[in-house]
């Protein structure tokens, strides 16, 4: 693949993007400051997803109604576009597929600031997908999980329209419990 093995900080700071993808409930672990040397030019992607239940325990910002990406934007000090996070890993891998083939799948993309949005489009069709913008990260909340478009594997037309159909209100079983957080196998 070309990778090299480099600590956080130093992950922090090259390139022309960053994928944050670690548990929700590990982000405020990160370094301080880890971005306070990343050029601004640097685009950070949030691929997180919030399982209270399963994995994260209870983040009160997001329980009060705050977006994951706008929480995980606040805890590192820096603007992110939320994107790869309706869909599985291994399709990342096993299923893109060249412009304009039928059924090639769509993510969702959020995020302020229209240039940062535009390298992680490009980026999602470099990879064999179609990308959809999903306005800015306080609407990422269309593309958390148990909305239509999560998981799903949808293609553009089928995200612009799960999208348009989400729901803001978080079903119990997306919320935390007094016991949170439990395992997979025994959500609390």
């Amino acid at each position: 693949t070309g990778a090299t093995p480099v600590t956080v900080e130093q992950a922090a700071q090259a390139g022309e993007l960053v994928i944050v993808t670690i548990p929700l409930r590990n982000i405020p672990s990160l370094p301080a400051g880890l971005f306070a040397k990343t050029p601004d030019s640097v685009v950070v992607v949030d691929t997180g997803n919030y399982y209270p239940q399963q994995r994260d325990g209870r983040i009160d910002g997001i329980e009060n109604g705050m977006t994951e990406s706008r929480w995980v934007e606040q805890q590192l000090g820096r603007p992110v576009v939320k994107a790869f996070n309706t869909t599985y890993a291994e399709h990342l891998y096993e299923l893109g597929r060249p412009p304009g083939s039928p059924g090639r799948i769509a993510l969702p993309v959020a995020g302020d600031d229209p240039a940062a949005k535009a390298v992680v489009l490009r980026l999602i069709d470099e990879l064999g997908f179609d990308g959809v913008d999903a306005g800015g990260l306080d609407e990422s909340w269309r593309q958390q999980p148990d909305t239509p478009v999560y998981a799903t594997d949808l293609d553009a037309d089928g995200v612009r329209n799960a999208l348009a159909k989400a729901s803001r209100e978080r079903k119990p079983e997306w919320r935390a419990t007094p016991k949170s957080p439990g395992t997979y196998e025994g959500p609390a």
